[in-house]
């Protein structure tokens, strides 16, 4: 009712096409949908309201292609049960069982299907299975326990399981590159020559607190039955949902078997934890693989939104959109979620285009999550919105989690800020347009002065810093490096992609600087894996079914630009000593040109991304703020603490950036600060 009095005081709903209302139907309210085994057995229940019959087939193997997998073992007609399910008791249909669905319809149409709230499946995701979880569970997963990271300390790294290892220089076995069981080896090195630290290892010097993966659910676009490394096999990033809560059986090692996937998976968790780094679940809730899915084969017309004609409203510009407003729908929603965040201590959650789901539902996922044990510290965050326009009932007033709906949103969900990257980049869906680093720094530097205050005191500006997730560049569109070399280069060349020689000098300072802008920023910083060593996909900006030897994380060009790396590391560093810079109220020195300086807490931080030094007078910077946020300090008691462009960072060798480098020219001149050019500073109130 408070969602309802909400829309009404704005007067209107999400802006989409006319759809379809909900179908009226019964909401089950019990929590023991799909099969749930007991000593003797397993009790089945599904929810298929319109049937008029279900029959349970059970099998002895997940597919058709196996042994003895292509007929029942048995068959059982189901009995109707309460709020439309439909349930049935099967003695010796425990661990390990597959099954599956005939629904009949008063119309005599039969749709065999997998069950939407299984638990586990078989190779390739067509049969379910009966699982007892607690035989999945790793040796000592009762002790696995989040990580705790304080707020300030928050760094997310994106990546991809394949992607992480599939680099066969990446010193992981080859029977685990591109598994989940990747992730469980400590103490890879490039080669295995130990003198550059890989995958896990690398993460730990890094120094990142979060990997956020990209989805790793059961996806339908790659054949697991293919072996492991075969190219037949192909690549795909996996938003393409098939089974939600069964982990993907392409990254185990044993996808015909289904309780591997789901230990290995948790195997690949704890070795996170292990190493003190929460791991957040890429989740796709707006769209599934097809409109031909489990849900519409048992409940046809049901899960997916509607246009007035009947046709499938389109807004993923994935084919369908999933109706998360329905009943049921937020009901499976805020029980996934909350389902991962349980049994696999996953330890938060970013919604793939969140601009397609409902508010309301967003809060009950927040709700459902913070009822759990240590709850609170679980994460959310979603990308605020959408491919194009949805479809929703008007009458329905539907808030969408878009950018009109975060006003409508629990502050402790996040999104993230298309606004700092485009700033400082450049527009994301023109490649050759510029941002404040890439030829345009006079016409943008008023966007980064706000962009590294959360653009609070905007229209931009969110309930709190920590809904804003500042960014770069993520999966989607052109890597950073990428981005740079089509603005900088208008026609790159392979010695740009590949970072090679000091003619590359430009964009590596480049680089820096875009780093420096989101570390600094208020908010939570975020960066996609191998954006700290100038990652490239060589221009392609859609990688998602692209070979993955484009897609992967290349070991070797981290150790040639190691410089960048520890740059990146240094900046991590910064923030985890500096609570000041997640939340702190930045005071804004007012310029004229393109340089940006700006106070927080003790330190000053100057951006000049000009070919010429600049200086800037310490005595501007004794002026407070207009509500005294931040003291006031003598000209004389700043010194230089960081500088982007020390000796051997701009070539991004292995020189760290650090500001004791010799060459630095960024140094205190009686009352002025020294800006080099093309240059992020960290100065910082000296005591004593």
């Amino acid at each position: 009712m408070e969602q309802q009095a909400a829309a009404t005081a704005v007067g209107d709903r999400t802006p989409a096409e006319e759809g379809m209302p909900c179908p009226d139907l019964p909401v089950y309210e019990g929590d023991d949908l799909g099969a749930r085994p007991d000593g003797a057995g397993a009790v089945f229940r599904i929810w298929a309201p319109t049937a008029a019959g279900v029959t349970l087939r059970l099998f002895a193997a997940g597919s058709e292609g196996e042994p003895h997998g292509a007929e029942p073992t048995e068959t059982r007609e189901m009995t109707p049960g309460a709020c439309g399910t439909w349930q049935v008791r099967c003695d010796g249909a425990g661990h390990g069982t597959y099954y599956d669905y005939l629904v009949r319809f008063p119309d005599g149409t039969v749709n065999r299907t997998a069950d939407p709230w299984a638990r586990a499946a078989g190779v390739n995701g067509r049969r379910s299975m009966v699982v007892d979880l607690a035989r999945t569970d790793p040796d000592g997963w009762d002790e696995d326990r989040r990580p705790r990271v304080p707020a300030h300390a928050l760094v997310i790294w994106e990546t991809h399981v394949g992607d992480f290892s599939n680099d066969p220089h990446g010193g992981v076995p080859a029977e685990h590159r591109g598994t989940y069981l990747a992730f469980t080896h400590a103490d890879t090195t490039v080669d295995g020559e130990g003198d550059f630290p890989t995958c896990v290892n690398y993460l730990r010097r890094l120094g990142i607190t979060a990997v956020q993966l990209m989805p790793f659910y059961d996806y339908g676009s790659i054949d697991e039955s293919l072996p492991l490394g075969s190219p037949e096999r192909g690549f795909n990033w996996g938003y393409d949902p098939l089974n939600y809560n069964v982990p993907e059986g392409s990254y185990s090692t044993d996808p015909f078997h289904g309780e591997t996937r789901i230990r290995e998976c948790k195997r690949m968790i704890q070795a996170l934890h292990a190493a003190g780094i929460k791991v957040i679940m890429d989740v796709v809730y707006n769209h599934m693989f097809s409109a031909d899915n489990w849900f519409e084969r048992t409940v046809p017309g049901y899960a997916l939104r509607r246009r007035a004609d009947g046709t499938l409203a389109n807004g993923s510009a994935c084919g369908n959109d999933v109706a998360t407003e329905h009943p049921m729908m937020r009901r499976y929603i805020v029980d996934s979620v909350t389902y991962w965040a349980r049994e696999y201590h996953v330890d938060g959650f970013r919604f793939d285009l969140m601009g397609l789901i409902d508010v309301d539902t967003m809060n009950a996922v927040r709700a459902s999550l913070d009822a759990l044990p240590d709850g609170a510290s679980i994460l959310m965050h979603g990308e605020p919105w959408s491919a194009r326009q949805t479809a929703l009932d008007p009458q329905a007033r539907v808030i969408l989690a878009d950018k009109r709906g975060l006003p409508y949103l629990d502050p402790r969900i996040g999104a993230f800020c298309d606004s700092t990257r485009d700033a400082v980049r450049g527009h994301v869906f023109f490649q050759k347009v510029p941002g404040y680093l890439t030829g345009a720094s006079a016409d943008y530097a008023d966007d980064i002065r706000l962009a590294d205050d959360a653009w609070r005191g905007t229209l931009c500006e969110s309930a709190g810093v920590g809904q804003v997730i500042q960014y770069v560049s993520a999966h989607d569109d052109l890597t950073l490096w990428d981005k740079l070399c089509a603005t900088m280069r208008g026609m790159p060349t392979d010695a740009d992609y590949e970072a090679e020689g000091p003619e590359c000098a430009d964009l590596m300072a480049a680089s820096r600087l875009a780093a420096g802008i989101v570390f600094a920023a208020a908010g939570v910083p975020f960066l996609l894996g191998g954006e700290e060593f100038a990652r490239t996909k060589r221009g392609v900006s859609d990688s998602f079914s692209s070979p993955a030897t484009l897609n992967r994380l290349d070991w070797r060009r981290a150790r040639r630009l190691r410089g960048l790396a520890e740059h990146y590391a240094a900046l991590i560093r910064l923030r985890r000593e500096s609570p000041a810079y997640f939340g702190g109220a930045r005071m804004v020195v007012p310029r004229d040109d393109d340089v940006v300086a700006f106070r927080v807490g003790d330190d000053c931080v100057t951006i000049n991304p000009g070919d010429a030094a600049r200086t800037q007078s310490t005595v501007d910077l004794e002026m407070p703020g207009p509500y005294d946020e931040v003291a006031k300090i003598a000209p004389d008691e700043w010194e230089r603490l960081y500088c982007s462009c020390g000796e051997g960072s701009a070539s991004g060798g292995d020189g760290a950036g650090e500001s004791g480098a010799a060459a630095c020219a960024a140094r205190v001149d009686g009352r002025d600060l020294m800006l080099p050019p093309h240059s992020f500073v960290v100065w910082r109130r000296r005591h004593g």
